[in-house]
């Protein structure tokens, strides 16, 4: 695959950053601010180059209007030119996968494991882990509970295994909505502010483009209800393809649908590897959160596989402000030393717990 992408068009960012976050954060960018952007050290000079503290209250941290934005000004394609950049710290549930398959800790303990263990006030669930419980209203007031008594914020949940968005068979992909629709009711009832999905589909990349577009963009406007966002992950296929991601967007084009830019999962196939800088950079526009993905570090603290000042440059060129999810994937060093390290890391680039 690995085709040649161009600098994207004043209209290509615009498109992005057009609309409005579920949670009533308005997009700070006009047209006019966007070719601003594509001018200097922009998104589209990036692409060309590419080969909250705990709270002191005792109430709902996780109430309706306020969920998931926690860090401050966030939209889709960035803050606008004069609006701080802020940038919180979040956890991703993958960074603990092997504790939590081993049975050392539980979904309902996530959130006291993130506080306390870590010092991070915003978490990221996986799907696989509620243990069959989506629809279980105890489970859920439960861990809600727990959240706040920890102070911490529920920003999203990742969907997995729930059937493919973009299947050929239309009453396939019927039936992978109404399966991700069960979480868009537990992300609410959660406090979240979106469900991360993936785009899985099979075909010419065409085809699948347009499956896709058709299932996840169902599935955007059945969030609506909820006042939530979808947001698609670069997660292997066709979808670790940053300009077929770029293309998606577009075609969804609906104000509560985005991207999840992962820094790592650009693995097209066995034999090909998209370059994740230009894919990184190419699915800013319609970002809605970020995965910090890590493997392993040096003696300085710099991880090994990814250059995080280079990821960290194209973030601050798309003006991106919000979440930043640690997602540890690491198999020579402890899942709890991974998450230390790449926190250290990413604090490193101004993001707060």
């Amino acid at each position: 695959m690995n085709e040649r992408v161009g600098t994207q068009s004043a209209d290509d960012l615009q498109q992005g950053l057009a609309g409005q976050r579920a949670n009533g954060h308005a997009v700070g960018l006009d047209r006019r601010g966007a070719i601003g952007l594509l001018g200097g050290m922009a998104l589209g000079a990036v692409l060309a180059g590419c080969g909250a503290s705990r709270s002191g209250s005792s109430g709902d941290v996780n109430s309706a209007g306020d969920a998931g934005n926690a860090g401050g000004a966030h939209s889709a394609g960035g803050a606008s030119p004069d609006t701080p950049l802020v940038r919180q710290i979040s956890l991703a549930e993958w960074s603990l996968h092997r504790a939590l398959k081993a049975g050392d800790i539980t979904n309902l303990d996530f959130p006291l494991q993130a506080r306390g263990t870590y010092g991070i006030a915003a978490v990221e669930y996986v799907s696989t882990f509620f243990a069959g419980k989506v629809a279980d209203e105890s489970y859920l007031r439960e861990l809600r509970t727990r959240c706040n008594g920890e102070g911490v914020r529920s920003v999203l949940i990742m969907i997995d295994g729930e059937g493919d968005l973009g299947a050929i068979d239309a009453a396939a992909r019927g039936d992978a909505i109404e399966r991700h629709v069960r979480w868009l009711h537990a992300a609410q009832s959660l406090g979240c502010f979106a469900i991360r999905v993936n785009a899985r589909s099979e075909g010419t990349r065409e085809e699948q483009m347009d499956r896709s577009a058709d299932g996840i963009g169902t599935l955007a406007d059945r969030a609506q209800e909820f006042g939530l966002t979808v947001i698609v992950e670069n997660h292997g296929g066709a979808s670790s393809d940053g300009s077929w991601m770029a293309g998606l967007m577009k075609r969804i084009a609906r104000p509560n649908a985005g991207t999840l830019p992962d820094f790592g999962n650009f693995r097209l196939s066995e034999t090909e590897q998209y370059d994740r800088y230009k894919g990184i950079a190419e699915m800013m526009p319609w970002a809605r959160d970020v995965s910090a993905k890590s493997y392993g570090f040096d003696a300085a603290g710099n991880e090994t596989t990814i250059d995080y000042a280079r990821v960290f440059a194209i973030l601050d060129a798309a003006r991106y402000s919000g979440f930043v999810g640690i997602e540890f994937e690491g198999k020579t060093m402890s899942e709890p030393d991974g998450i230390r390290a790449t926190k250290r890391l990413i604090e490193r680039f101004g993001v707060r717990a």
